[in-house]
């Protein structure tokens, strides 16, 4: 359906739903309730059901979710400016949590919900136009010279020049590798920089939800994830509240902003097919259709990741400000105290990569590998002695790409406003 016919319907179902004669009229209230009671029980049952009975409980929290918006703007009529604004901001937020909580489950639904988002915000939410790039505003706080880090031993090999894909393939696929430079001409480095807070703003629109976690470290019992604003998340990088950080971590972003999508130049290093590496024989590409998987990583200075495993293979690319990145070959992987899997006996032969029994924090290091002091000597010796002289560490500078296999322990620290997009394949 084109976005013409579709604004169409919208404006027909809502003389509709004002018509006096109409029954839709007197139930359109019953009805969000209901639909409401719909969303209410999709979520929950997604939250216990096994994975694999999930379709239907994210079809039905989609199509809940459509409804309840649509019916919500059709039914504004005379409503004041405030008040239709309210109205679309929900709506809005009812489409972001179909998109975020259910992936937009069922034919179709995606592009859809994609355009009522377009729709309502030209409507209902009027946004500033996308400044001229010469009017961006590089919003990033620079900081200190990063830290010296007392367990990263080696540093990481560095190409000033991106390598072809035969040789990226044949001969640096296995290690980790940094490539200077690489998004240099990126339009999110350059055209429609990312480091501006008014382009992000702008690019998404009024209205939209996204997931955060917040917290400085999620083994802490403090740390929990909530739905944020885009405008309020944003505003909280302006103005990083030390008491409460927040970071937009391992999302999707472009799949909600299909326009940033655009900012970017996927590699052709992704879809080389690698075989399994020699000391991960476990591994195997993402199970969807594109063998990839893209995540957007946002945060303020200070944000981490502690070190854990990922079962892929990463082209990590740092877009804005700084990042320091601590690694450890999978070899180490019985000295780096990693959480055992819940109700079962801790085998340290294991490869905590696979974290194949159940969700866990089996993936994930109990040292902070970004300590200053000599605490974690003395709690962790076996990590002292045997993953440290292995480990290595880099900066990532604005642009840098990041290469490295799966099952390599890794860890993440902002030395200013970050954003980094990782590509697991």
């Amino acid at each position: 359906m084109s976005f013409m016919a579709f604004r169409q319907l919208l404006t027909d179902f809502g003389d509709q739903l004002h018509d006096e004669n109409n029954p839709l009229t007197a139930a359109s209230a019953k009805c969000n309730n209901s639909l409401d009671e719909l969303i209410t029980l999709a979520h929950s049952n997604l939250s216990t059901a096994r994975s694999a009975d999930h379709l239907p409980w994210r079809r039905l929290y989609t199509d809940a979710s459509i409804l309840r918006a649509i019916i919500s703007v059709a039914n504004l009529g005379d409503a004041d400016m405030r008040g239709a604004e309210l109205v679309a901001l929900s709506s809005v937020a009812h489409l972001d949590h179909a998109l975020v909580v259910a992936g937009a489950a069922g034919d179709g639904r995606y592009d859809l919900i994609i355009s009522i988002i377009a729709l309502v915000q030209k409507q209902y939410l009027l946004s500033p136009h996308l400044p001229s790039p010469t009017l961006y505003r590089n919003q990033m706080t620079p900081s200190s010279k990063p830290s010296r880090l007392m367990y990263g031993a080696r540093p990481i090999s560095r190409l000033d020049d991106a390598p072809s894909l035969s040789r990226f393939k044949r001969e640096l696929i296995n290690a980790p590798i940094v490539i200077s430079r690489f998004a240099r001409d990126w339009p999110a480095v350059k055209d429609h920089p990312w480091s501006s807070l008014d382009y992000l703003r702008a690019v998404a629109g009024r209205g939209r939800v996204v997931p955060v976690e917040v917290g400085s470290d999620y083994r802490r019992d403090d740390w929990y994830q909530e739905l944020m604003p885009w405008e309020d998340f944003l505003a909280s990088l302006a103005q990083p509240d030390a008491s409460k950080i927040v970071y937009l971590a391992q999302h999707n972003l472009f799949f909600q902003f299909p326009s940033l999508r655009d900012d970017i130049v996927v590699p052709d290093y992704v879809y080389s097919a690698p075989e399994a590496p020699p000391d991960f024989k476990e591994y195997r590409p993402p199970s969807n259709p594109e063998q990839l998987i893209i995540n957007a990583w946002l945060g303020p200075q200070g944000t981490t990741s502690p070190a854990h495993t990922d079962p892929f293979f990463n082209f990590y690319v740092q877009v804005v400000g700084r990042k320091t990145v601590w690694l450890a070959p999978p070899s180490v992987a019985s000295h780096m105290y990693s959480y055992p899997p819940p109700s079962s006996s801790f085998d340290k032969s294991r490869n905590p990569a696979l974290n194949s029994t159940e969700p866990s924090m089996s993936n994930t290091s109990r040292v902070d590998v970004f300590a200053t002091g000599t605490g974690d000597s003395d709690d962790f010796p076996a990590f002292t002695a045997n993953a440290v002289p292995c480990a290595m560490h880099v900066t990532l500078e604005p642009g840098d790409a990041l290469a490295f296999p799966p099952g390599w322990w890794h860890a993440m620290r902002s030395e200013e406003m970050s954003f980094s997009v990782s590509m697991w394949y």
